[in-house]
């Protein structure tokens, strides 16, 4: 095996929505997680979201990348109508972003990330929270959560592979 094989590649998971939770595994093999706002503001054009979403996915991949793959929570049911319109426009923005870079992008059901970090694939928000501390991080919310839990599944069967 060469250098660069064993070399991590730097693979970024997302859970899309107004407060987006992310992952990142960088090329040292490190770990860094957060959330980022996505809130539409009182003066914002309808497009501004998505327009700061590509900047924001810009300038990850200027400082942490070049970004190998992407994944990112597929959900097919919202609680609201407002909240699917955000989710689709992200998810709209996000797949022209990397097809426009040629960065391959996957979506993972809710339930298989669920079932992946806590045995159950339908747990409760307080449940990813804990597995993800369980693990060593310290996610601020949810949203951080479920992007570290998706991370360790792409990382841990080789997006769904292994």
């Amino acid at each position: 095996m060469t250098q660069s094989e064993n070399t991590p590649r730097c693979v970024l998971a997302l859970d899309l929505g107004t407060m987006t939770g992310w992952a990142l595994r960088g090329h040292d093999g490190l770990i860094t997680s957060g959330t980022a706002s996505f809130k539409h503001g009182r003066y914002d054009g309808g497009g501004m979201r998505y327009l700061r979403f590509t900047n924001w996915l810009t300038e990850l991949d200027r400082l942490s990348g070049p970004i190998a793959s992407i994944w990112f929570e597929e959900v097919r049911r919202h609680a609201g109508t407002d909240a699917a319109h955000v989710y689709g426009g992200l998810m709209a923005t996000l797949t022209a972003w990397c097809e426009l870079r040629g960065i391959p992008y996957q979506g993972v059901p809710v339930g298989t990330i669920k079932r992946h970090a806590t045995g159950k694939g339908n747990a409760p928000k307080e449940a990813m929270i804990a597995a993800a501390r369980a693990r060593g991080f310290s996610p601020v919310d949810d949203n951080e959560a479920d992007a570290i839990a998706l991370l360790v599944w792409a990382i841990e069967t080789n997006g769904g592979v292994a």
